[in-house]
């Protein structure tokens, strides 16, 4: 098998359609709120300067996607696939952003679940850095069965180092657990 990091990938609800360029705008209107960046480790993306640097980062790590809600086609956030490790066997997820109006209504889960479905089919190790202060993605990432296994200083695309929390989810764990999260 060939591994893909920009498929599309999508359920009833979403869909993930790889990032291009010409999406700018349309990102940038979603991440142009304050609220949205106010526990991530950079909290001045909402900035179109900063978010510009956040964009490339996102182009250039070629596994970005933007989030569309299949009811309106609306483009409702972001997230990527990146650092894939053939050696570890391992990829991670991260770089994750929604509009507000979609928090707390399972986007997340339902993003996590079918990126993971689809990556798991390649590597054994799915990690996450979540910024130390971000709190709704800790407790949301534990829900989907990932386990806290350390910390590490993450330096960001254009960014400053912020400090992180690694989670991991482990292919067996994710096979076991995920016929219960359907």
């Amino acid at each position: 098998m060939n591994l893909n990091l920009q498929p599309i990938l999508e359920n009833e609800f979403i869909m993930l359609l790889p990032l291009l360029q010409e999406d700018f705008e349309d990102l940038y209107s979603v991440a142009a709120d304050p609220d949205i960046w106010k526990q991530h480790p950079n909290k001045d993306r909402w900035k179109k300067e900063v978010f510009q640097t956040f964009f490339e980062g996102a182009l250039q790590s070629k596994g970005a996607f933007k989030i569309i809600d299949k009811t309106d086609q609306s483009v409702i956030g972001s997230t990527r696939f990146y650092d894939y490790d053939d050696q570890e066997n391992s990829i991670l997820i991260g770089y994750t952003f929604y509009a507000t109006k979609y928090w707390g209504k399972g986007i997340n889960h339902s993003v996590k679940k079918i990126m993971l479905d689809y990556i798991f089919q390649f590597v054994s190790n799915v990690y996450f850095h979540i910024g130390a202060e971000n709190v709704r993605s800790q407790i949301s990432i534990t829900r989907l069965g990932a386990t806290k296994v350390g910390e590490k200083e993450v330096i960001y695309f254009g960014e400053q180092p912020k400090q992180n929390f690694v989670y991991r989810i482990k292919k067996e764990e994710w096979r076991s657990k995920a016929d219960v999260l359907e």
